[in-house]
């Protein structure tokens, strides 16, 4: 593996010449992301695994992803929900090996996730820890963007949705819920239903990286889910 300077300067150098709010999306290489963690606070909590997988041109490209197994002290209250334990972590890299490869692979990419926040909040606390930064990413919740859609009125003959879970958006786009609480699983099923949200996205005027990305909604996600 490179030396952890040269990954950091060249994860710095892709963000001189990066996406603007005028790049059409078809042009924009989106890495949709999923974390498995020991928790939910930052502070106590790290990173078991990362699966990610890009997106580019209305497509995944199953040639552009990335997953990473990170070394953990002790099983958790999460171990059954993914189910890796202490003892298969063991082959794991430790935490700066594993964030630094994950930089090497995402560069400028714009970072999607579903109740995306975790996981950036995840992410930003393992980079500070190691390498006193955090990430430059743009990003996008997969959450956030079907309300912003349902109120843009791309759902007109569905009801309302109640909880925008990750499994609520695999049943209304009917994509199978394979492989669910495992780092590269979701990160699939996210970009199956990323496709699906980018197809309404370039009807209703969210064309552009800045109209996708814009919020001009009043609902919080987490009070949605």
């Amino acid at each position: 593996m490179r030396p952890f300077s040269r990954i950091l300067e060249l994860y710095h150098d892709a963000f001189e010449a990066s996406w603007s709010d005028s790049e059409p999306v078809d042009g924009v290489r989106f890495v949709v992301l999923d974390c498995e963690t020991t928790g939910l606070d930052p502070r106590r909590h790290c990173i078991v695994s990362i699966g990610a997988v890009g997106v580019t041109g209305g497509q995944i490209d199953l040639s552009d992803t990335f997953e990473v197994l990170l070394r953990v002290r002790h099983n958790t209250e999460t171990t059954p929900l993914h189910g890796i334990t202490r003892d298969e972590t063991r082959n794991g890299l430790d935490e700066p090996e594993a964030i630094a490869s994950l930089l090497g692979y995402l560069r400028d990419g714009v970072i999607v996730g579903h109740h995306i926040g975790h996981d950036l909040a995840m992410i930003n606390a393992a980079l500070r820890r190691n390498f006193d930064l955090t990430l430059r990413n743009r990003h996008l919740d997969t959450g956030l963007l079907t309300l912003q859609l349902e109120q843009d009125g791309a759902f007109p003959e569905q009801a309302k949705l109640r909880h925008v879970t990750l499994d609520a958006l695999c049943a209304r786009f009917d994509i199978l819920p394979y492989d669910r609480h495992t780092a590269a699983g979701d990160a699939f099923l996210t970009a199956q239903v990323f496709l699906r949200l980018l197809r309404l996205a370039s009807r209703h005027g969210r064309a552009t990286l800045g109209a996708l990305l814009r919020r001009d909604l009043a609902v919080d996600i987490e009070s949605a889910s």
